[in-house]
């Protein structure tokens, strides 16, 4: 994993990569190099997060649909995630043909995990990482996440 950190066009710094149940409540946390693009995380993200499920069984990781931003849209990505059986719900970029069956409502709920970044960074440590090491850091989203769902 490195120590998350990458130069960026804001200078040096970490993307906080993270994974929403449908009512906003964080589930997963990945850290990437600020330089480094969204699709390293998308792997990481689906691995993790798992759900138990009402009774006996597995917990279940795969959900029904993922959303997410413009940099999650490429066709490997989008690969990946139907192996998975997911249904991608990521908008196109202008370079990249139109997505006929693109679901608008079901796009519009990703400002849930907005909202859920801007709640995190409420806590000043993770707003401004004042932690050397990527797995402090980490801790401290971990930590900011548990508060999040103890609210």
């Amino acid at each position: 994993m490195g120590e998350a950190l990458g130069r960026s066009q804001g200078g040096f710094s970490t993307k906080l990569h993270l994974r929403a149940e449908g009512g906003g409540k964080p589930m997963a946390a990945v850290l990437t190099a600020g330089e480094r693009h969204e699709q390293f995380a998308l792997d990481a993200l689906m691995d993790k997060g798992a759900v138990r499920r009402p009774g006996r069984g597995r917990p279940r990781l795969r959900p029904c649909r993922a959303a997410g931003d413009r940099g999650y849209s490429s066709p490997p990505a989008r690969r990946r995630l139907k192996q998975r059986r997911v249904e991608p719900v990521i908008p196109t970029r202008k370079d990249q043909p139109r997505q006929p069956d693109f679901d608008k409502a079901a796009y519009r709920e990703r400002n849930k995990v907005e909202r859920l970044i801007n709640r995190l960074k409420q806590y000043r440590r993770i707003a401004t990482r004042y932690e050397k090491r990527a797995t402090n850091y980490l801790a401290m989203v971990t930590l900011g996440m548990t508060m999040l769902w103890l609210t």
